[in-house]
This record gives C-alpha cells, sequence and structure tokens, in this order.
C-alpha cells in the first residue's frame, strides 16, 4: 500500500499582503488526480481567516502539481472556504471569471534574495556599485544568488509549471522570471510558483524579498508587469481596439492601483522606467508608461497583447486577473 504526501497550499488572510501556507497529508494509495483531494481544514485564527471561537475554514482543492522535492509528492492549490461551503473573503481566486480561458497571462516576477537580516544578496559590505552592469550579468561580481535561481527554474520545470524565462535583474542580488498560463491557471501557477521559490531559499539559508522597494536610493524596484490578452486582441486586433482599451483601463486607474500591491508608491515615482503613481498614460515601446503596448502587436497588424507595467512584485495575480477581465469585458461590452 503506498502513500502519497499531499501539499496543501493557501493564501490567509493577512491584509495588505497575503502570505501563502502550507500542510502536508499523508493519503494512501492515491491516484494523483485533483479530484481524489480531500477537501481539508484548518486553523483559520492562526492566519487571520476566523476567530478562536469558530476558527474552522475549508481548503477546497483545485489545481494538483507533481511535488518536484518529494517522492510521490504533490502540491495542491486550495481555495479558502467557510464552513457553510462559500467563498472566504480572502479567497481572491473565485472572483475569477473566465471559465473557457479566454484570458491569457504572462506575468514577470521580480524578486530579491536576501539574507535573513533583510540585506540584499551582495549588499554584506555596504551599497554595490551603481546599477548598470548587473542586469542579465554574469560573473561573481555582477550577479549573486544564481544557483537557488537555476534551482527554482528546475523545480517550476518539473512540477508543470510554464516558466518562459529567467534573468538577472537591475539591482545585484535581484531576479526576475516569467510566467505563462490561460485563465485562472495563470494565478494558481503563478503562487506555486512563489511557494517553490520561498521553499527552494530555505534550503540555502536565504530569503525572499518581495517588496516593491526593498532598498532606497537610485534603484530600480521590483514589479510584476502583467501581460495579458483576449481571444480578440490576439486574432482581430486594430489600432483602434487597443486604444480604446487602454483608455478604458485608465478610466479605471485608481481601482487598478488599489489592486496591484502594497507600498506601490515607492516603487512608481515616474523614475526607473515607471509612471508616477497618480499619473496615467500608454505608449508604444514605453517602458515609462502605465500601459506599454509592444512592438510584437504592430508588427503583427495590431494582433497581440498589451503589458501592464504598474502591478507590484507582491500583488495577487488572482486578483490582477480579475481587474483585468472585468474591465477589458466592460469595454467590450460598453
Amino acid at each position: 500500500m503506498s502513500k502519497s504526501k499531499l501539499e496543501y497550499l493557501w493564501l490567509d488572510g493577512y491584509e495588505p499582503t497575503a502570505n501563502i501556507r502550507s500542510k502536508t497529508r499523508i493519503e494512501e494509495d492515491f491516484s494523483g488526480k485533483l479530484e481524489d483531494c480531500p477537501t481539508w481544514s484548518f486553523d483559520g485564527s492562526s492566519t487571520k481567516q476566523a476567530e478562536g471561537g469558530s476558527s474552522d475554514c475549508l481548503l477546497k482543492p483545485v489545481a494538483i502539481y507533481p511535488d518536484p522535492a518529494r517522492r510521490n509528492g504533490y502540491l495542491v492549490m486550495t481555495e479558502v472556504l467557510n464552513p457553510d461551503g462559500t467563498p472566504h473573503e480572502s479567497n481572491s481566486r473565485s472572483t475569477i471569471d473566465d471559465e473557457d480561458d479566454d484570458f491569457w497571462f504572462g506575468f514577470e516576477q521580480e524578486y530579491f534574495f536576501t539574507n535573513k537580516d533583510g540585506t540584499p544578496l551582495g549588499w554584506e559590505d555596504g551599497t554595490p556599485r551603481p546599477q548598470g552592469d548587473y542586469y542579465c550579468g554574469v560573473g561573481s561580481n555582477n550577479v549573486q544568488g544564481r544557483e537557488i535561481s537555476e534551482a527554482h527554474l528546475e523545480a517550476c520545470l518539473d512540477a508543470g509549471i510554464e516558466l518562459s524565462g529567467t534573468n538577472a535583474e537591475v539591482a545585484l542580488g535581484q531576479w526576475e522570471y516569467q510566467c505563462f498560463g490561460k485563465g485562472v491557471k495563470a494565478g494558481d501557477d503563478l503562487w506555486i510558483s512563489r511557494y517553490l521559490l520561498h521553499k527552494i531559499a530555505e534550503d540555502f539559508g536565504v530569503c525572499v524579498n518581495l517588496h516593491p522597494k526593498p532598498k532606497s536610493g537610485d534603484w530600480n524596484g521590483s514589479g510584476m508587469h502583467a501581460n495579458f490578452s483576449n481571444e480578440e486582441m490576439r486574432t482581430n486586433g486594430s489600432e483602434d481596439l487597443f486604444k480604446s482599451l487602454c483608455e478604458k483601463l485608465g478610466e479605471v486607474h485608481e481601482e487598478g492601483i488599489a489592486s496591484y500591491g502594497s507600498d506601490n508608491d515607492m516603487r512608481l515615482t515616474g523614475l526607473h522606467e515607471t509612471q508616477n503613481i497618480t499619473e496615467f498614460s500608454y505608449g508604444v515601446s514605453d517602458r515609462g508608461a502605465s500601459i506599454r503596448i509592444p512592438i510584437f502587436t504592430l508588427e503583427h497588424d495590431w494582433n497581440g497583447y498589451l503589458e501592464d507595467r504598474r502591478p507590484n512584485a507582491n500583488a495577487d495575480p488572482y486578483v490582477i486577473a480579475t481587474v483585468m477581465i472585468d474591465t477589458i469585458c466592460s469595454a467590450a461590452s460598453g
């Protein structure tokens, strides 16, 4: 009789930034299929999702991945439900309305590797040389943490997560990876990839920092640019369509900013390839704009995608997807 290890993952109720939590369940003769993952429960009073007098919350499995670190292991993404089976108020996944995977997303997750005291790798002796040599850099004087990034890349691919690439970023100790997905799976994959990143960093005795500006000064912050499209944008686009979508996103700029992660004002300053948080703009190939229209879209006769450069590194991809889907759909219906 074989025993399988199922690691159940969920988002807690901490604000303004949710954390990912996990615990292990042992199942005998498990099929490896999502439909055979039991609903489970946890103590919501320990995660700011319930009061102590009525603390049980439910975990509803919604996606399953092979666990690259365990024999007979699986990673199970779950949604948090109230005891009556309704979505918990912290359940951001339940708000996504895209059952046919019409929307595709590509998230560019930036982050820093840090020591346990919060110092970025390579900054132990003080502020390093100005940024310039580090982006896609090679060599120990330009890159810190490559072995961790490589281990993370392999783990994600082994888990079936569709990463399209990774690279060192503009600050020493800063990295990025790109995660692609269709519909709600894009959010599932991003959260699972974050879990693996934190867990692998544990093995190396370091931490992962998703704050948008862990170091002040003349340094780029950490964002999570969100590339997105739907079927019309990919196959039946036009200049008028793309510009109208940008205008619609501008109309709900404040709502978007409120949904794109905490402390974003520290990153969106109008410097370091950002637009000021109080302003909205869009443009072709403009990395200083709120929305960039990639040259790829123009080269394909206005068929392609848009890049929202406002989301923060610590933003919830489920919330980002909800905002974009609702905004684009409202533009179509309007």
